[in-house]
């Protein structure tokens, strides 16, 4: 019994010793670069009274679309990066600790002025499906992240797999122990991975009221020109490319004002899609099923659902769109060329880009096509 429970030890030792060394960064530099502190979230300022009525209001008033040129978009290429940060051969940042949340492996990192950003890695087709949706819908004249795919980063002060370590680190309470243990010049290189960027604004929330659910769109300042309109069609995109993971905290509300020296109502309130990974499925970039999802719930009646999704819709209930929604999307996405619709694809890494734009030009027919809608 003796030897066996010794065997055992021996094991699990010999186990753990070689998972701690897989987990250790790949190697050791001295940062040919130095970073900056991390830039705080800063939230636009809302008054102590009634915050939430404040919140309320904005969202009432906010805008969802701008005008674009969409038969100009580049949906091939990442999207622009003035000062080059996030489009050398190596793109350097450092590891900003925090926990893991969701089940997309992902770590916040900090680049060399202070900017944070999101990572994604690994093998997940959140990466593509999040890449494609959001050059879509910013070519659309919608809001969105900008999603850049980098070939290598290489992050200091991260160990291997930072998302899986720290979700099992958490659950033990061990994380500060691994955090403090990794040297300031080490480092791991990830390939292949995804670089989020938020959308500007500021974002307005109040207290634990971050973002925004679909059935909020529904009240709407009438002074908001065009603005029913305009939502109707962000509905339609949404239920155009199967974003079905649409609680609250996967949407956003921010304001496109500078920032003010004292609390005040946010003069350019905007509301946007801000976690587009679950989309062209619902499983994550699955082109059969996406085909399949309908469009409309009632085309007569110009009705659309997502109760057909996990969820059950979620936060987006059963809704009629209007014809001026109908109309806004359908001349934005019938500007679309064939070359276009394909390099998004392509550029996203889809399998199959040739099937998937076939699928897209066969959904959004269904939007452009038949007759107008009764509202």
């Amino acid at each position: 019994m003796r030897r066996k429970t010794l065997v055992a030890a021996a094991v699990y030792l010999g186990a753990s010793l070689a998972i701690a060394a897989w987990l250790l960064p790949t190697g050791r530099e001295h940062s040919p670069i130095a970073f900056a502190a991390p830039r705080p979230k800063t939230p636009w300022p809302l008054g102590a009274v009634a915050p939430e009525a404040q919140r309320t209001e904005a969202l009432r008033r906010a805008r969802v679309w701008i005008a674009s040129n969409t038969a100009a978009a580049d949906l091939a290429s990442n999207p622009p990066d003035p000062a080059g940060t996030l489009s050398g051969s190596i793109v350097r940042c450092r590891y900003l600790d925090g926990a893991a949340h969701g089940t997309t492996a992902k770590f916040d990192c900090v680049l060399p002025d202070g900017e944070v950003v999101k990572v994604k890695y690994g093998h997940t087709g959140e990466i593509q499906a999040e890449v494609a949706a959001t050059r879509l819908l910013t070519a659309l004249g919608f809001g969105a992240d900008y999603m850049y795919l980098v070939a290598r980063l290489r992050c200091y002060g991260c160990v291997r797999s930072p998302f899986y370590t720290n979700w099992v680190l958490d659950r033990v309470r061990a994380r500060e122990l691994l955090v403090r243990s990794i040297p300031d010049d080490a480092y791991s290189d990830f390939e292949s991975v995804s670089v989020e960027r938020r959308f500007g604004g500021l974002p307005i929330e109040a207290g634990a009221r971050e973002g925004w659910a679909w059935f909020e769109l529904d009240t709407i300042d009438p002074s908001l020109e065009a603005g029913q309109a305009e939502r109707d069609a962000l509905r339609l995109a949404a239920v155009l490319i199967a974003h079905w993971d649409n609680k609250a905290s996967n949407q956003r509300l921010v304001c496109l004002a500078p920032a003010p020296s004292a609390p005040t109502p946010c003069p350019r309130p905007f509301a946007l899609i801000n976690d587009l990974g679950a989309t062209f499925g619902p499983n994550k970039v699955d082109l059969d099923h996406w085909k399949a999802a309908p469009i409309w719930s009632d085309r007569a009646r110009c009705t659309v659902s997502m109760d057909q999704f996990p969820y059950s819709g979620s936060t987006f209930y059963v809704t009629t769109i209007s014809e001026a929604g109908r109309q806004l999307l359908a001349r934005q996405l019938t500007a679309l060329s064939e070359g276009q619709i394909l390099a998004l694809f392509s550029a996203a890494h889809f399998p199959d880009e040739r099937g998937w734009t076939a699928a897209f030009r066969d959904r959004v027919r269904r939007i452009a096509d038949g007759p107008p809608c009764p509202l």
